[in-house]
């Protein structure tokens, strides 16, 4: 198993928060995942998966959630 954190921008909502889940749910291997709310800020969006995931695949995943982008520091 592997766990991994990002930090996203432009989640501001549970409706954002649900497509979010929805997006990242979708990608292989994905088992579960966690999202903390921070709106206008950095949400922390927490997903368990077999393997590692691709951060492109992480970002494909968000742009077709919404306007949410893996965010800096």
């Amino acid at each position: 198993m592997n766990t991994t954190s990002y930090k996203v921008t432009g989640l501001s909502c549970e409706h954002c928060v649900n497509a979010v889940t929805g997006e990242l749910r979708r990608l292989d291997g994905v088992s579960a995942m966690t999202v903390d709310l921070v709106p206008d800020g950095f949400s922390l969006v927490t997903v368990t998966s077999a393997q590692p995931l691709a951060d492109d695949a992480v970002s494909a995943a968000l742009d077709e959630a919404g306007d949410y982008r893996i965010g800096g520091a």
